[in-house]
């Protein structure tokens, strides 16, 4: 399918009432199977019972939901509304919680029994905070569905190497703009069947892994949150023609015993969100016996930018440009890099964010390009390799990890006189923090550092070692000397890189 419409929502509204998709399976779950006839009438009541609660078109909505198909239909019948949502992390602590509701002025909060509490300390009103399954409830209205392809359609958290995690704010014209790219690209029908199991707060989880397929008229069978041993299981019980993850959940899967049947079935498997060795791709694809996809793109991006097509997929490489962007490598003056040369990875085109929220106070417009702080190389043929990053952002597993936002929180500690936090390699996650912290005055555990991070922060950024330094290094400008550090830690883990 085209998507002849500007905005997701009119597609979507125009081609979910088709008699011919009616009996299509849309979303498939454990417990029921939604054909696309019903996702259309469930769309449309949340849609109804937040237009009826005074949700107003343009308005930012959190959703604050366990993991669940409610949470799936939340989301669209936000957008259905037309409203902006915003879904957030699981899991985050009620102080982070407040801080983004306010950092990026979220109007609204609907969430489910389990977020109730988290939904209270908010600091919204208490008018303004929807119970879902009231609002599921709301008459069918689908009016809000012709918003402008300029008005915002989508509001996402990112961590990038500084400050507290940022809102991205995505309009209807670039969500609509990356799922034309994929379409395009992969070749989606309705006879595909995707497993999804990716956090629902993931540009990825969203726009490539629901918004694309259900403009297809392909199905998602929608399980839990990705746990490796689950995977045979679900590969049994749904049959999906795609899988999707990051490196670090193929990894974990090659260990399992698979059933033939089910792998057969698969037609391709997609992997981004972080770095993938081409010995670690070799694997995935022997293992699986179908294409790995390796994909690049950027949150600010709305969400993929380039991607191998799956039937001529290049190990080594990211793809080529979906249609829609442009994308240069640019030298440090802002001239493109020469053929075959390396540069700054920048995008340009209609999948551009609208801005950054909650960036000191103030909106953060986006230039026209988009720097993205990494580093390629193009081939003859269009493919381009990343050779590089030159943000000092860790990722682990897939998730974005600011080390600015960890080292405020150490850096507060009685005890603490200086720390700064870098990647470490991981067999399993790619890298993980660590800490190197310059002591003062009052002794202070690891493990009190610690406990401080998951307290405040959430699990993914506990550091997994506590280094304690006389004196942190710094550079020839007086800054700490991150390289340094990243250089101490991967030369622990490989002796060898010890004189690299």
């Amino acid at each position: 399918m085209t998507i002849a419409e500007a905005t997701l929502v009119a597609a979507c509204e125009r081609a979910w009432r088709q008699p011919e998709w009616a009996a299509r399976p849309a979303i498939v779950t454990a417990d029921e199977t939604l054909s696309y006839a019903a996702l259309h009438r469930r769309v449309g009541q949340v849609a109804g019972g937040l237009r009826a609660a005074g949700v107003p078109r343009g308005g930012f909505v959190a959703v604050a939901m366990e993991r669940s198909l409610d949470q799936v239909l939340a989301i669209l019948g936000v957008m259905a509304a037309g409203a902006c949502p915003c879904p957030l992390e699981p899991r985050l602590s009620v102080e982070e919680t407040a801080r983004r509701v306010s950092a990026v002025g979220l109007d609204w909060m609907l969430h489910d029994e389990a977020n109730a509490a988290t939904a209270q300390a908010s600091g919204l009103p208490a008018a303004r905070l929807l119970p879902a399954a009231r609002v599921a409830q709301g008459p069918e209205d689908w009016a809000g569905s012709d918003v402008s392809a300029a008005d915002p359609g989508l509001l996402l958290f990112t961590s990038g190497s500084t400050g507290n995690p940022k809102g991205v704010l995505l309009s209807h014209l670039g969500l609509a703009n990356n799922a034309r790219g994929v379409l395009a690209h992969t070749g989606l029908t309705p006879d595909d069947r995707l497993l999804h199991v990716m956090p629902l707060h993931h540009t990825n989880a969203l726009n490539n892994q629901l918004f694309t397929p259900l403009l297809a008229g392909a199905s998602v069978a929608l399980a839990g949150r990705f746990r490796a041993d689950d995977m045979p299981g679900l590969l049994r019980a749904f049959r999906p023609t795609i899988i999707t993850g990051v490196p670090t959940m193929y990894a974990r899967m090659l260990e399992l015993a698979f059933d033939p049947q089910t792998l057969a079935g698969l037609r391709f498997a997609r992997c981004g969100s972080a770095p993938i060795t081409e010995a670690l791709h070799r694997r995935i694809e022997a293992f699986l016996g179908c294409p790995l996809v390796v994909s690049y793109g950027l949150s600010e991006a709305t969400c993929t930018s380039t991607m191998n097509p799956p039937a001529a997929r290049r190990v080594g490489s990211v793809g080529t440009v979906l249609a829609g962007q442009r994308v240069t490598l640019r030298l440090p003056d802002g001239s493109e890099a020469a053929p075959g040369g390396e540069g700054e990875i920048c995008i340009e085109g209609d999948s551009l964010m609208l801005g950054y929220l909650g960036v000191g106070g103030a909106d953060g417009a986006t230039p026209a390009r988009l720097q993205t702080g990494d580093l390629g190389r193009f081939d003859e043929q269009g493919y381009l390799s990343i050779t590089g990053r030159i943000k000092d952002v860790i990722i682990r597993g897939g998730e974005n990890i600011s080390p600015a936002l960890i080292e405020g929180v150490v850096a507060g500690l009685a005890g603490v006189a200086a720390c700064c936090v870098v990647g470490a390699p991981d067999e399993d996650l790619g890298e993980v923090p660590v800490v190197f912290v310059q002591r003062k005055g009052a002794v202070i555990e690891a493990a009190d550092i610690q406990a401080e991070v998951l307290a405040r922060l959430g699990r993914i950024y506990v550091p997994r070692e506590v280094l304690w330094i006389e004196r942190l290094p710094e550079n020839a400008v007086g800054k700490v000397d991150r390289k340094a550090l990243a250089r101490q830690v991967a030369a622990t883990a490989d002796p060898q890189a010890a004189g690299a």
